[in-house]
């Protein structure tokens, strides 16, 4: 199948396609009428009339769509490959490329229309060329400043291509039992590096021997005006040679040659010409048509998604990267290479020369009033964030080696400027002193971390009239730097008496300025973000009463636009932090806490957003409360308000979502915490329990549907809330003066206030995420990225990592878990904040060296307790000013100031062997995450008996390389992967080493890291691209409709709902992943299986190639694509993913032993019972009976739980007395925390009475049982009555029902075990008829229900 067929989707456009889910119910309901009578979108096939064969064409169009959007169809689809440069026309009228087809006249089902080639320019032909290059896979690889080596790979054609071997593999084994994914599988071994590593692949057929710019270029004067453009090098698989002119008509073989130019037609034998590059190569070369196919078939291979390059995101770039991706055979000899920069922007650059602030602010002042402008507009928006954020890093990267420079070099280092590509950045540092109070550098470099959040609320608003310049953050080499829009007049010289700030602090809080034109969009702004309008006064005590903080600032620009900087303080400073431990330095110093601890080291402690939302959301419950005992409520909204609810509120329905993105990709309410799910499957849609999203959306919708039927019958009891007035001062404790007595009580009073709202930090927040994840009620975060999500999504700063680690009490074994992942999320970034510090002034040649060392000094001590740097000291000559304080690092001197940094940091005093607790294998994932690296794929000794069976294996590296350059090694002196002598070189040879090498020369130290282990640095961003509200308000009302038992409304706007993602994001962006997994949960939720494997196996690609492979999202893609898959009947495709998911938790936790994998566990098992492997089952039971066991300790209902499901499997599987045995611990555990009286006691009674009486029979009549017991379980097979239910893996913070979706009635079945596994309800008769090979099992008509966990 070609791409084409597959998908349509390419550089960031989505045109119909009957494979993609939304297309295809789409075109399914093409011809069907909408709502009032009217189609809401007509798709239909059009053909088109061709210059050369095959002469016609059809493609699927939409009214919707663009002309562009059909060329770019034609342009990629295989049959038209040789089309770039044309134009299309109806009935002889051109139609313009950006006209919907909608509004082209003519344009009906089954009309026809041309292809007409146009005339190249000069630009057009170097695009042609690129294009027709990568198509024919001439082009090789590139080192790309923000790519890194493999950047978004995905391993799912892999995994997938495995399952095909092993069902063409598949046999018996001795026992006569399938083989499958899963047997033999070790849940206890380590993970393996193996894991992240895509086999090594035959390289693809070539089609060419090559093709370049000629050395003839550019054209001479005179030649261009003959319409010349570009001469091209042409070297067949014949090796013939072909000089080429690219002309505005088309391309032609020239007279030229190597030493000659002619770039006229050459007329022998005939004269060969084409209008499209590829044609004429196929004319040129014999054997080219035939190698053509083989690469489109080698590339067929591969799902189209796996293939597309991202337009709209960067791609991720994995940790690990494969070893032969630095071998010096992967770097193959292109000339053309050096060539792309200009064949991309031009030979003066102008090309890529763009405004980006006219852009942002001209895209943002599109119309938006209808919904084909507000698609227009939000995916130009999302196609130009990802260009200017790709742009930047470009240049940051730049920066950072030292290769821009900077505007006022005169200026120390931190204080310089720097402008690259129309993209202002400054270094993340306080360097001419404005933290100097708060914290330095310290200070600043949180501030720029800070103001990104702002930026991205701002633009997530959408304030009409109100400008954010594009901002961007760049960690990289230790660095950190601000990307920012050049807004209009920021440098302006002001004059005499003119302040350069318009509105808020000019210098600090001495000066502040006043405009009245800012105040309308601030105080939208401010209302927005819960900050109150409030009073600071200046240095001279005058007042000043300003809609946000005084330290944000607005900006009149020359365009005259109002522009919105500095936005770090739109939010309260955490007092209660600063009070405990800060203290102001004195003359540059730092003091001490009162507590004997030294100070925090910085001021910029601000609480987070969502922190905030959810405190007003919490003030407003109260407000509510009081209104409603002012006035006769009915019982049903008396009994609402007990429990908590606002009954009848009408939150404000524009209130925008802040905060980051959620794990599942929607816009959660900033701080939301997730309310317990009940069995009743109290329902959490997008973020909001079902009790808050009444008070938005269900309110809106349902109430208004009746209230005419209300005023008319009685009047409903409703709150007022437009007395309602909350809001935070953010300049509370930041040093403010009140001049009058009735100033400082209104000052007090905003100042109690901020500190009621920390105070819910401590007490309400922290306490009940601990809660949540204790009792298992949401998903268990399984990495630093997720936990650090989970807790910014409460509300909680990473600051209280130090406080969440101590709240996870060790005796309950579920918290070890959340206590270990936090320790371990502390150390990693202890170690990024030292290694920061030792990169930030280093020479970008010796990162390497210094990484590696301060890697071994953490990691590798087991095999080496004493590391040593290794830097090669001729270059280290070099550089006499660089400071290389991190050779004097030792594991002691390393452990020593990671302990102070977690203490300083995060105020947790570690263990004394917290070292020897790391898992290095996870650690090393994070640290390389944090700070952008990629190691080289092999496995890491980290203890003596891993370096010596490496060695003994020939795991090892063959020899040692540095930069690409083999040392020669000697086959008997291997160590951990590097030779440790070297061979004699040949008679006569010697030649001097170069610099770079001579280091090498000698013996290496054995060591578990190297330099030549990290192959790259990529940076890391943090970026402010405003995600779609046309998506996901589509999202949320197919969610809701759902909720409502509207079905088919619900899942066309689901479906409504992907085709805005794609629309928008393009097809390859993290919040497609996300949405693409939501939707399979949902789609599975409401039994259309097929569906929800579709979208499950595109959550999985997309998420591996824009998160990562390893990612933890990626990981439960995996997981619910295993689950859904065996749902739909490929139980052994499902068993390999299911393996695959968890060799990549073995990587990310460090085993499987994780909190969730209960759940994943149980899963297994049930698939192993359906294919009828009773036994296997049985121990993947026992698998998940340990893990929770360990997990939620051997007397917790959980336990109990999977004994009683144990004790069925182990009856299935013939072992009457372990059943009895395992139902008998179930009922014990029941009966001690349940009560005899409870439901799951007594269920659990009834069964162990029966297996008990079945036991007994079966030891008395032994022979006649076994004889049918063969003919029971083993022929006839397992009883359908008997079998668990599978359940959707969670995401970190995500609960139960969430998981499954918001169906009707999804969520409220009985399940065990954190929405684990569920028995049919079959009595207990039938199973022991069954066991004993007696009648088959009949359905009874009122299922029992088995046990599940209960609270007392």
């Amino acid at each position: 199948m070609s791409d084409h067929e597959t998908h349509n989707h390419t550089n960031g456009e989505h045109s119909a396609d009957s494979t993609c889910a939304s297309c295809a119910k789409r075109q399914q309901d093409a011809t069907e009428d909408g709502q009032d009578g009217q189609a809401i979108e007509n798709t239909f096939v059009v053909t088109v009339k061709l210059p050369h064969e095959p002469y016609k064409t059809q493609t699927i169009i939409s009214t919707q769509d663009q002309a562009q959007d059909i060329r770019q169809s034609i342009v990629d689809t295989p049959n038209t490959f040789q089309y770039s440069c044309f134009h299309l026309e109806r009935n002889g009228d051109r139609i313009p490329d950006f006209v919907d087809m909608a509004d082209v006249p003519g344009i009906t089902p089954d009309c026809e229309l041309t292809l007409i080639e146009d005339a190249y320019t000069e630009k057009d032909a170097r695009i042609h060329f690129l294009r027709i290059r990568e198509l024919i896979g001439a082009a090789g690889n590139r080192t790309d400043l923000v790519q890194g080596i493999q950047a978004g790979l995905s391993l799912h054609d892999h995994v997938s291509r495995s399952n095909v071997q092993n069902a063409a593999t598949n046999g018996t084994s001795k026992a006569g039992e399938t083989k499958h994914a899963l047997s033999d599988y070790d849940t206890e071994a380590s993970g393996t590096f193996k894991t992240l590593m895509a086999p090594h692949e035959e390289p693809a057929p070539k089609t060419i021997k090559s093709i370049s710019l000629s050395p003839w270029n550019p054209a001479p004067y005179h030649l261009r005006l003959k319409g010349h453009l570009l001469y091209v090098q042409l070297t067949t698989l014949e090796g013939e040679q072909y000089q080429i002119t690219s002309h505005v008509s088309g391309f032609y073989v020239n007279k030229s040659s190597n030493n000659k130019f002619d770039p006229f037609p050459r007329t022998t034998p005939k004269v060969q010409q084409a209008h499209s590059l590829l044609t004429l190569i196929s004319v040129l070369s014999p054997g080219f048509e035939a190698a053509f196919r083989a690469l489109q078939e080698y590339n067929g291979r591969r799902d189209p998604l796996a293939m597309f390059q991202p337009s709209n995101a960067i791609p991720a770039s994995p940790w690990l990267v494969s070893k032969d991706s630095n071998a010096l055979s992967a770097h193959q000899a292109d000339v053309t290479r050096s060539q792309e920069s200009y064949l991309i922007s031009g030979a003066e650059n102008t090309e890529t020369l763009r405004d980006w602030n006219e852009e942002f602010q001209t895209t943002r002042e599109l119309p938006k009033d209808t919904v084909q402008d507000r698609v227009f507009r939000e995916r130009v928006m999302s196609k130009l964030y990802a260009d200017y954020n790709e742009a930047a890093a470009q240049g940051a990267v730049l920066i950072a080696r030292g290769e821009v420079a900077p505007v006022n070099p005169t200026e120390n280092r931190d204080a310089q400027i720097f402008v690259y590509n129309n993209v202002f950045y400054s270094f993340g540092a306080d360097g001419v002193g404005t933290f100097a109070s708060e914290g330095g550098d310290e200070a600043a470099r949180v501030a720029t971390g800070k103001d990104v959040v702002g930026v991205r609320h701002v633009n997530q608003l959408d304030i009409t009239g109100l400008c954010a310049p594009g901002t961007v953050v760049v960690d990289y080499l230790g660095k950190r730097m601000v990307g920012q829009s050049i807004v209009p007049g920021i440098f302006k010289q002001r004059e005499p008496g003119e302040q350069q700030i318009d509105y808020g602090g000019v210098e600090g809080k001495d000066i502040v300025a006043e405009n009245e034109a800012f105040v309308p969009l601030f105080n939208k702004l401010s209302q927005a973000m819960r900050v109150k309008k409030h009073a600071v006064w200046d240095k001279e005590g005058k007042r000043h009463d300003l809609e946000a903080s005084v330290e944000t600032k607005g900006l009149l620009g020359t365009d005259g636009r109002k522009y919105v900087l500095d936005l770090y303080r739109v939010t309260p400073l955490d007092i209660n932090w600063i009070e405990k431990h800060w203290v102001e330095p004195v003359e540059g110093e730092q003091k001490e806490t009162r507590d004997g601890q030294k100070a925090y080291p910085h001021r910029m402690t601000v609480l987070r957003p969502e922190l905030v939302e959810a405190y007003w959301r919490t003030k407003l419950r109260e407000y509510a409360r009081v209104e409603m005992a002012k006035t006769p409520a009915k019982p049903d909204d008396q009994k609402a308000l007990e429990n908590g609810e606002s009954t009848a509120m009408e939150v404000d329905a524009d209130t925008p979502a802040n905060g980051d993105n959620t794990a599942s990709g929607t816009a959660e309410k900033s701080g939301e915490v997730a309310a317990k799910t009940t069995v009743d499957g109290e329902m959490k849609t997008n973020g909001h329990t079902e009790d808050e999203t009444k008070a938005t959306s269900d309110e809106t919708s349902t109430e208004e549907k009746k209230i005419e039927e209300e005023k008319k019958t009685e009047p409903e009891a409703r709150v007022d809330l437009s007395g309602f007035d909350f809001a935070l001062n953010p300049d509370a404790f930041s040093g403010q003066q009140p001049q009058t007595d009735e100033e400082k009580e209104e000052f007090a009073k905003d100042e109690a206030e901020v500190r009621a709202a920390c105070d819910h930090l401590h007490t309400e927040v922290m306490p009940r995420l601990i809660s949540d994840l204790k009792d298992g009620d949401v998903g268990f975060p399984m990495d630093g990225q997720s936990l650090s999500s989970l807790l910014h999504r409460r509300g909680v700063n990473i600051r209280y990592l130090g406080k969440v680690a101590e709240l996870a009490d060790p005796s309950e074994p579920r918290l070890q878990a959340l206590r270990q992942l936090a320790i371990q999320e502390m150390v990693s970034r202890a170690f990024k904040h030292i290694a920061n510090r030792n990169m930030k002034y280093l020479p970008s040649t010796f990162a390497a060296a210094c990484l590696a060392h301060m890697l071994n000094c953490l990691l590798g001590t087991r095999l080496n307790d004493k590391p040593t740097a290794e830097v090669d000291e001729e270059l280290k000559s070099l550089y006499p000013e660089a400071k290389f304080d991190f050779e004097s690092y030792t594991p002691e001197s390393l452990r020593t100031e990671i302990n102070e940094q977690v203490s300083l940091r995060y105020r947790y005093d570690l263990d004394s062997n917290w070292s020897q607790d790391l898992k290095p294998v996870v650690m090393l994932r994070e640290v390389a995450l944090k700070l952008g690296l990629q190691f080289g794929g092999r496995e890491y000794a980290f203890t003596k008996e891993q370096a010596s069976a490496s060695a003994t294996n020939g795991i090892a590296h063959e020899s040692a390389e540095t930069n690409g350059v083999h040392t020669n090694g000697a086959t008997n002196g291997v160590t951990n992967g590097h030779t440790t002598s070297k061979k004699k070189g040949k008679k006569g040879n010697n030649t001097t080493p170069s610099p770079s090498t001579v280091s090498k020369s000698t013996s290496i130290p054995t060591q578990t890291f190297h330099p030549d282990d990290i192959y790259n640095i990529t940076p890391v961003l943090k970026e402010t691209s405003p995600r779609s509200i046309l998506a996901e308000e589509a999202l949320e009302a197919g969610r809701l409709s759902l909720v409502q038992s509207q079905r088919d409304l619900g899942q066309e706007l689901l479906l409504e709902s992907l085709s805005l993602h794609e629309q928008i994001y393009g097809i390859l962006h993290p919040e497609v992943a996300r949405v693409y997994y939501q939707l399979s949960t949902l789609f599975y939720s409401l039994d259309d299986k097929p569906i929800a494997v579709e979208l499950a196996r595109k959550a999985v690609i997309v998420a591996e190639r824009t998160l990562g492979p390893d990612s933890h999202e990626t990981i439960l893609g995996y997981l619910n694509l295993g689950l859904f898959e065996h749902a739909v009947g490929n139980t052994l495709n499902a068993l390999t993913y299911i393996r695959h998911a968890l060799d990549l938790w073995k990587l990310v936790f460090g085993s499987s032993n994780h909190p969730d994998s209960i759940t994943t566990i149980n899963n297994a098992a049930v698939m192993l019972q359906h294919l009828k492997l009773y036994h296997d089952s049985r121990l993947w039971f026992e698998k998940s009976l340990a893990v929770s066991q360990s997990v939620s300790g051997k007397s917790s209902v959980n336990t109990a739980t999977l004994l009683f499901q144990l004790a069925q499997a182990l009856a299935l599987d013939q072992d009457p007395k372990g059943a009895v045995n395992r139902m008998r611990e179930a009922y014990a555990i029941f009966n001690a925390e349940l009560g005899p009286e409870d439901r799951n006691t007594k269920e659990a009674e009834t069964w162990l009475e029966q297996l008990t009486q079945n036991a007994v029979s079966i030891a008395r009549h032994a022979k006649d049982v076994q004889a049918r017991r063969a003919r029971g379980l083993v022929a006839g097979g397992r009883a359908p009555g008997l079998t668990p239910r599978v359940t959707p893996q969670r995401l970190a913070g995500q609960s139960s029902v969430e998981a499954v979706g918001a169906a009707p009635g999804a969520g409220s079945g009985v399940n065990a075990v954190n929405g684990g596994a569920k028995l049919d309800g079959k009595t207990v008769d039938e199973l022991v008829k069954y066991i004993e090979g007696g009648e088959k099992l009949k359905t009874p008509k009122k299922k029992t229900q088995n046990p599940k966990t209960r609270r007392s």
